[in-house]
């Protein structure tokens, strides 16, 4: 009986070997490899331009802006012991822009304060450097944030991309692996924000995109790791929690020993969790210390002008003078949980490769739409998605998502003087999908092509008249933020539409796999 069994074994990794040599023969005998890289260099030009400019904060003390504060994390980090961190003591005035962000944020601070001191020490300096603003510090900074693009971000876009069209044999030929690296990588929106108004996005949308591949390539365990590792870098990698636990959950229901599977799930996320918060996990008060750090309540359900519902409403009901916070914090929860609940059900019922990407797009639009203060930057959260899905989504839609979330980070953009790269960036994502790739794949969902070029011509006639409005006209006096408000309405009426759309397009998937295909392929 065992002979027979290691004989019914044998081919199966015969099958699994032959699998892995023709996702090897996909990427380097038809070039993809070479595309990738080719790609790369480009985006890394692009970063590199956009770092010439200017940043959040530059030259406007007191506070300055995400700069300053990225700057003193590493100061505090490399100058303080680590249960400090998150105190308010004598040496760490948390009113000075304070750590808000998970333990892992802190070690990566503490890890670049490290490169800072050795190069220049003035920058991270305790107290002296508050300000710190001198070209080769600046220099330093911009290369942190450059290197850990490269370490992670894009190693995390080819780990993807190897997964995605090794077993999606069907997504196209090799011009169009091409372009979907070329959305992914020339993401317009994380280069801006990352690279220019200065932060450290791609670090926990790397992490989170490692998960993703690893999640399409059945390594569930790494992908729990990987994903863990993204919220303890920024908590707002939870927009992508309700997707992951809805297909890894559907998924263990599917196995032989569910109880089993969840367990081991269970047991990395709890391991993983507790080695990242290990230095906090001595003492109640440690520990809650940080976590109250995590959540910023009494900022109020909104600050900025970000396309989304309690900002986008706020001009006809006031809902910081109407409602408590904690009312506010109840009535948003219950909102956001409404939304992202049907997309994690879906995957709960019908798990699939692609109904978990769709997943990671609802739930991520749910979180933006509908949560408790969301900033301009997080639609680089459903953005993510958006690209991965970008030769399954419409070409229409996918491009006219891109040029909306740009268009939502505008006034922020401008406040930091980067129009000039936003521009560029802007022209450059139009001529992306107006490559022969783009074109062809646009062209490939038009079922109503009058109808289609009608909303693209409104779309863009709008957006133009946004910019040349805000960049030349002077609002009311009355008024100071009329033009932010047109544009934040524009923008939230479209990613509602989004937002319907792309759920109704992930329920529709729970017909296709009715087969009991669900785990077998990325259809």
């Amino acid at each position: 009986m065992e002979k027979e069994r290691k004989k019914v074994q044998k081919p199966k990794r015969e099958n699994e070997s032959n699998n892995l040599y023709d996702v090897s023969c996909l990427f380097f005998q038809k070039g993809i490899m070479g595309s990738f890289l080719l790609i790369s260099i480009f985006g890394l030009l692009l970063r590199v331009s956009v770092s010439l400019h200017s940043y959040s904060g530059a030259g406007s003390p007191p506070k300055f802006g995400d700069f300053e504060a990225q700057r003193h994390w590493m100061e505090i980090t490399t100058n303080l012991p680590i249960k400090d961190w998150y105190s308010n003591t004598t040496y760490n005035d948390l009113s000075y822009w304070g750590l808000d962000y998970p333990p892992l944020t802190a070690y990566q601070s503490y890890f670049h304060g490290l490169i800072l001191k050795y190069f220049d020490p003035n920058s991270v300096s305790l107290f002296t450097s508050r300000g710190h603003e001198t070209h080769f510090g600046k220099l330093l900074m911009r290369w942190t944030v450059l290197s850990s693009d490269l370490l992670i971000f894009f190693p995390a876009v080819l780990y993807f991309v190897f997964v995605y069209h090794g077993v999606n044999r069907s997504s196209g030929d090799k011009s169009d692996v091409a372009w979907h690296i070329a959305i992914i990588l020339i993401n317009p929106c994380l280069i801006l924000i990352d690279h220019g108004h200065f932060q450290y996005n791609c670090i926990s949308l790397g992490l989170t995109l490692g998960a993703v591949a690893a999640v399409l390539s059945r390594r569930n365990l790494l992908a729990c790791v990987l994903f863990c590792l993204s919220l303890n870098h920024k908590q707002m990698s939870a927009y992508y929690a309700p997707a992951f636990f809805g297909h890894l959950f559907g998924s263990c229901l599917r196995r032989k020993n569910p109880p089993l599977e969840v367990l081991k799930l269970g047991l990395a996320v709890v391991g993983t969790f507790a080695i990242v918060w290990w230095p906090y996990l001595h003492s109640r008060d440690a520990f809650f210390g940080v976590l109250s750090r995590l959540a910023p309540f009494e900022r109020g359900i909104y600050e900025d002008y970000v396309a989304n519902f309690w900002c986008s409403t706020s001009i006809l009901i006031k809902w910081k003078r109407l409602f408590t916070t904690h009312s506010l914090r109840l009535v948003s929860l219950v909102a956001t949980t409404l939304t992202f609940l049907p997309s994690m059900i879906q995957q709960i019922l019908a798990p699939s490769s692609k109904g978990f990407l769709y997943g990671l797009l609802n739930s991520s639009f749910a979180f933006y739409l509908f949560s408790f203060q969301v900033h301009e930057k997080s639609i680089l959260l459903p953005l993510l998605p958006a690209t991965l899905l970008a030769l399954e989504l419409p070409g229409v839609h996918s491009m006219l998502l891109m040029l909306c979330a740009l268009l939502s980070m505008f006034p922020l953009l401008c406040r930091d003087k980067l129009v000039v790269p936003y521009m560029a960036l802007y022209a450059s994502s139009i001529l992306l999908y107006l490559a022969p790739s783009g074109r062809r794949h646009i062209k490939k969902h038009l079922p109503r092509p009058m109808i289609t070029f009608s909303i693209v011509t409104i779309h863009f006639v709008c957006s133009l008249t946004f910019h040349i409005i805000y960049l030349t006209i002077r609002p009311p006096e009355k008024y100071p933020y009329l033009f932010e408000a047109m544009i934040m309405n524009f923008c939230f009426s479209h990613l509602l539409g989004f937002t319907v759309y792309t759920n109704a397009k992930q329920w529709m998937l729970s017909g296709q796999f009715a087969s009991g295909d669900k785990e077998k392929k990325l259809d």
